[in-house]
This record gives structure tokens, C-alpha cells and sequence, in this order.
């Protein structure tokens, strides 16, 4: 006898991920909604600071009185401002910063929480675009050991031509 597994799609743990850029905005919507349809679920909200940019801050550190708290108050205004206030009380966000390789410092956080969905943006067709944020989307789609959902900005582009 012959034993069905059968995968829901009930995602309980979605990841978002952020780099503040248009097409983060954009596929912000596609993760908000993935948590509004599953309530009880919880919706990360994941920005990594890029190692080489932390070490540029923490040379400073010292020098500069508190602007590693500066750093965050002005990441976490950010996030509150582009993304928390779109999303409905009943969806449960976390917002979570780390200072890392960004696609290993996602694929850690999604290991570490279990994560079910990761949800990011990808920015243009063109080389540069793929060098900027496509090879970070390239190593999430292969190594990650769950779903993930890349929202092209194209996309945007597409439904806005449809709408006028």
C-alpha cells in the first residue's frame, strides 16, 4: 500500500525579505498577502546589513557616540513606514535585522524558524541587475529547503499597462 503525502500550502511561517528597494515594496504585497489568507500564521520581516557595511559602521562605533542604536532606530522608522502600516492588526509580524552575507543570513534565519515561504523581490532582466540582487535570488532558489516566491518587478510593470 502505497502512503499520500499531501503538502496544504498552509504556510505557517512566511519570510519576507527586504532590501528597500521599489521591487521589495512590490513583492511586500505578495507576502502580506500569503499571511492574510493563513491567519495564525507570522509574517517575517527580514533586512540584513551587508557585512562590509557593518564593519564600515563598527570602525566608527567608538568614535561616534550611539550609532549603532542611530542605525537601527533609522532601519526599524523604515520598515514601520514601508511596510507595517499596510498590514492589518490581525496578521502577526516580526521584524528581524542581521549583519551578514545576505543570502546566508537568509538561509540561516529560514533554517533557524522553520520557515515554510520565503517571499523576495527580483530586480531587472540586465546583467547589472543580476550582479546587484538576481546572485542573492539565484542562491536562495537553490538552497533553500522550502518554497520560494520571486516577485519580478516586471510584474508591476505588467499589471500597471493592464489597469490603464
Amino acid at each position: 500500500m502505497t502512503e499520500t503525502i499531501r503538502d496544504t500550502g498552509a504556510y505557517e511561517r512566511i519570510l519576507f525579505c527586504t532590501d528597500f528597494s521599489e521591487n521589495a515594496e512590490f513583492a511586500f504585497d505578495y507576502a502580506l498577502d500569503a499571511a492574510v489568507r493563513r491567519p495564525g500564521s507570522v509574517l517575517y520581516v527580514l533586512h540584513v546589513i551587508p557585512e562590509p557595511d557593518a564593519q564600515f559602521w563598527k570602525t566608527y562605533i567608538y568614535e561616534i557616540e550611539d550609532v549603532d542604536q542611530k542605525a537601527k532606530r533609522d532601519i526599524d522608522e523604515r520598515i514601520e513606514k514601508t511596510y507595517l502600516v499596510r498590514a492589518p492588526h490581525s496578521v502577526h509580524i516580526e521584524v528581524v535585522i542581521r549583519v551578514g552575507k545576505d543570502s546566508d543570513s537568509i538561509l540561516e534565519f529560514a533554517e533557524e524558524n522553520a520557515v515554510d515561504l520565503i517571499v523576495m523581490g527580483r530586480r531587472g532582466r540586465s546583467s547589472l541587475g543580476k550582479v546587484l540582487f538576481g546572485n542573492v535570488t539565484e542562491k536562495i532558489c537553490r538552497k533553500a529547503s522550502c518554497a520560494v516566491l520571486i516577485v519580478p518587478l516586471s510584474l508591476k510593470e505588467r499589471k500597471t499597462k493592464t489597469h490603464e
